[in-house]
């Protein structure tokens, strides 16, 4: 059911949001934070500030517009509270020597009033658009999953110099400044994960090794490499002909499990790159056992040495990855992230973070058991079964605050043009 009420949610709703109050400075900021994550985590179809107010009785359109829009209020600090939150307790805690993925993601938009939206490439639709896109980090330890941070990224033309302007940067340079957050919060990641976008980019990878970091990531099929054979150096060849000129024998097949189980054949050569230094280590991941019979290719690269970079360890490594596109799909599909309605970026990027502390709600309570203990019958694996007991958990409540004041509701739905039978 749409309707809802602030008096219909559990307690473990108030809870969750007492421990995020030490960052709101008045009691209007604390009522519709309460009230912008109950419209994110509620039925609304669109996760917009009129369709979250008209859904909720009790909730002011211009309460929480100025909530999201004028408030003062800081996200960066917010967010920074939200993963105090998860740090601090045994069952959400991340493990050190976690994997921390870096990616991008767009969403559709029309008109050309709101920060960032320009023609750009849409992953979500696999084409060129008009449309945001956001720049986001994330970290998985083998059990638990959560975002860490996010920006908008701004294409050149957005600025009065282009890409000369100091203000405009790359998707490369977002993410490695979302890096160096975590890093300054004493959480130095074990690995760093990243798609080819990314991977391909060689002073991104220059920015890595600097900071010490080791890394897994997408790299385009024409790259030059210089390949190490017998201790020796070939000259440049691109990594589709090295990959070619491979006999079958040197690829391992490996079964990856997720959902659903699927098998790689793997090779691994030694090469160097002409802009970097040092040794690297290139993934050829096949699905088929040569290369004439595979029509999937992915090249993987990595600068991380020793006995355990073995096929195996670089390509279910490098699997983890799989968990931001998990995220993206729950986040988009369940909780609004692109459904907003704003024009500046501070707004936006509340919003992003108010989307960001809806679902670590959600994840939350999972994995400590709360919503299971109250709401269910059966374990809560996924995001998606949590969400929907809570929203169990809404409803029944709603049920029985609407059996008290039945005459309060048919007031609030002739408000707005209805008539309740």
């Amino acid at each position: 059911m749409k309707e809802t009420t602030p008096s219909a949610m559990p307690p473990c709703f108030e809870n969750w949001c007492k421990k995020l109050d030490l960052e709101m400075k008045t009691q209007a900021q604390k009522r519709e934070l309460r009230n912008y994550l109950g419209g994110l985590l509620g039925e609304s179809e669109r996760k917009n500030v009129s369709q979250m107010s008209n859904n909720a009785l009790g909730v002011e359109y211009n309460g929480l517009h100025h909530f999201i829009t004028k408030s003062p209020w800081s996200e960066d600090s917010l967010n920074n509270r939200r993963l105090k939150i998860v740090s601090e307790c045994r069952q959400t805690k991340i493990s050190k020597k976690s994997a921390l993925i870096v990616d991008d993601s767009g969403h559709r938009k029309s008109g050309n009033f709101t920060d960032g939206v320009g023609r750009q490439y849409i992953g979500q639709i696999g084409k060129t658009d008009n449309g945001n896109v956001v720049v986001t980090s994330h970290i998985y330890d083998g059990v638990r999953s959560w975002p860490l941070d996010i920006e908008l990224y701004k294409k050149a033309e957005s600025f009065a110099e282009g890409e000369k302007d100091p203000l405009f940067k790359k998707k490369t340079e977002i993410a490695i400044t979302l890096i160096d957050k975590q890093i300054a919060r004493g959480e130095k990641p074990g690995i760093i994960l990243m798609d080819g976008g990314y991977g391909n980019n060689s002073n991104f990878l220059k920015d890595l090794e600097k900071r010490e970091l080791k890394y897994i990531g997408g790299i385009a099929k024409n790259r030059n490499v210089k390949v190490l054979k017998n201790g020796k150096k070939s000259e440049n060849r691109r990594i589709d002909e090295v990959a070619e000129s491979l006999p079958s024998s040197k690829f391992v097949e490996i079964e990856l499990l997720s959902s659903k189980a699927k098998k790689v054949w793997v090779a691994t050569v030694e090469i160097e790159l002409s802009t970097m230094s040092g040794l690297k280590t290139i993934a050829i991941v096949m699905n088929a056992k040569s290369f004439a019979e595979a029509t999937d290719i992915d090249y993987l690269i990595t600068n991380e040495t020793g006995y355990q970079v073995t096929a195996e360890w670089i390509v279910k490594t490098y699997s983890q990855r799989n968990w931001i596109e998990v995220f993206y799909r729950e986040i988009k599909g369940w909780l609004g992230l692109s459904e907003y309605q704003l024009r500046d970026k501070t707004s936006l990027m509340k919003h992003f973070i108010l989307v960001f502390c809806a679902y670590t709600f959600i994840q939350w309570h999972r994995l400590t058991g709360g919503l299971r203990r109250r709401w269910a019958n059966q374990p809560l694996n996924t995001f998606v079964e949590a969400l929907e007991a809570f929203r169990t958990a809404v409803s029944y409540r709603f049920f029985n605050w609407l059996s008290q004041n039945i005459d309060v509701f048919r007031v609030y739905k002739a408000s707005l043009g209805y008539i309740w039978a």
